[in-house]
Order: C-alpha cells, then sequence, then structure tokens
C-alpha cells in the first residue's frame, strides 16, 4: 500500500468528526469579528496554532486585554492532555526522524489521535505506515479548520450575532463521540466519573486549573482501577495454574 493510499485512510476515518468540527471552525472565525479583532488574526491563529479549545481560550483573554503571561499560561494548561497522547503515541514512532515527529507533534489534536489510535489496536496502522495514516488525518484537519475560520470570519462579518447561535455544541458532540468508543471496561468509566465529578467541584479554580487537576485525577484513577484489574487477574490466572 502506497502513502497515498495510507494518507487516504487515515483521512477517511475522520471524516465523522471533521463533520462535526465544522461548526466549531465556523464559530471561531465569527468570534474573532464579534470581539473587534482583526479577521487576520484569526486565520494567522489556526493556520500557525492549529489548536481549537487553546484558540478559543486565547481569543477570549486577547479580546479581554489579559496579560500575556495569562494567556499563555492559560492556554498552556488547556493544552497538557496533549502530553498524554503524546506519551501514548510516542512507542508508534520513535524510531522515525525528527522532522516527522515534529510535524506530527504540531497536528496533534484531539480528533486525530481518536481517529487513528484505535487503528494501531485492530492493526491497520503499524510502525511503518502509522505515521503516513496520522499525516492524512492531521492534513484534512488542518484544512478543514483553516477554511471554515476563514468562511466563520467572513460569515461573521455579513451575518451580526452568528456567534449567539450556540455552534459550540458541535464540539462538545464530537468529544462525546471521541470517548465513547473507549467506555468498554471498568477503568475507562472510574477515568471518566471521577474527572467529570472533580471537574464540576473544581470549576472555580482561577486560571482554568480544575481542568488541569480534575485530568490528573482522572488519569490517576483511570490508572489505579487498571493496574488494580490486572492484579486481580493475574491472581486469579495463578490460581488456576495451582489447582491443576
Amino acid at each position: 500500500m502506497n502513502t497515498i493510499q495510507d494518507m487516504r485512510r487515515g483521512a477517511v476515518a475522520s471524516i465523522p468528526m471533521i463533520i462535526g468540527g465544522i461548526p466549531f471552525g465556523l464559530l471561531f472565525g465569527s468570534l474573532a469579528s464579534s470581539y473587534g479583532l482583526s479577521p487576520w488574526f484569526a486565520v494567522a491563529m489556526s493556520a500557525f496554532v492549529f489548536a481549537g479549545s487553546a484558540q478559543f481560550v486565547a481569543l477570549g483573554l486577547i479580546a479581554l486585554h489579559a496579560p500575556t503571561w495569562v494567556i499563555v499560561s492559560t492556554t498552556f494548561i488547556v493544552n497538557l492532555r496533549h502530553l498524554l497522547y503524546a506519551a501514548d503515541l510516542v512507542k508508534f514512532i520513535k524510531h522515525l526522524p525528527m522532522p516527522i515527529r515534529v510535524i506530527m507533534g504540531f497536528g496533534l489534536i484531539d480528533e486525530t489521535y481518536a481517529a487513528v489510535r484505535p487503528m494501531y489496536e485492530v492493526g491497520s496502522a503499524d510502525e511503518k505506515n502509522g505515521h503516513k495514516v496520522y499525516l492524512g488525518s492531521f492534513l484534512s484537519f488542518y484544512v478543514m479548520w483553516n477554511v471554515t475560520t476563514i468562511l466563520g470570519v467572513l460569515s461573521g462579518e455579513l451575518i451580526p450575532g452568528m456567534s449567539e447561535w450556540g455552534l459550540e455544541f458541535a464540539m462538545v458532540a464530537t468529544f462525546i463521540g471521541i470517548i465513547t468508543p473507549y467506555l468498554k471496561h471498568k477503568a475507562f468509566w472510574m477515568c471518566l466519573l471521577s474527572a467529570g465529578v472533580s471537574s464540576i467541584i473544581l470549576s472555580d479554580l482561577p486560571n482554568n486549573l480544575g481542568l488541569l487537576v480534575s485530568a490528573l485525577i482522572g488519569v490517576a484513577v483511570g490508572y489505579f482501577a487498571d493496574t488494580s484489574a490486572k492484579t486481580i487477574s493475574n491472581s486469579d490466572e495463578g490460581v488456576q495454574e495451582v489447582s491443576k
């Protein structure tokens, strides 16, 4: 299978989440106009930052004339979850040249991770072609995000109040779609519930720290639940071996 075919598989696997992301991109572009910012600012941010949720956070803080350190630290915290994605993927790409890994790092978003990671599990992506599948997914999202940002900027200028249409729910639905396929084991449910409850309890923490803390709590609870399940499984296997 050649490079183009591998990249096409990554793009095709991403189509459902691309559809869900279109309203989100339109909303981001329209917000730039409603905040009185230059349309080129939103276009440049999508082209060079390419981080949906962080872009929304940064755009709001910039519109409020927040200090630079607040903007940088807040977007850093919002994007910390990408460290978890990278740590999980590194075993598949550590043999690749650094330039390719840098490009993959730039393109690491929630949707691409959710589209490509399961393909490693089922064997449709591996260490030889996985990065090509990944790049196909990344480029399809990148094109969608930048095109919809431009359309959102134009629409925001032509259709006042577009940012009040509630388009942001599309991304909520997309994230629900991302996590649902993983809810097959107790550890994942424990992670989801602990992170969800703690995010509500800690929602009043400044600078979105509640998101970071709840993510860490979810990871910790999920890890210990998974470790406990494996320990119990190994113990049961040991008992069965002894009984034989």
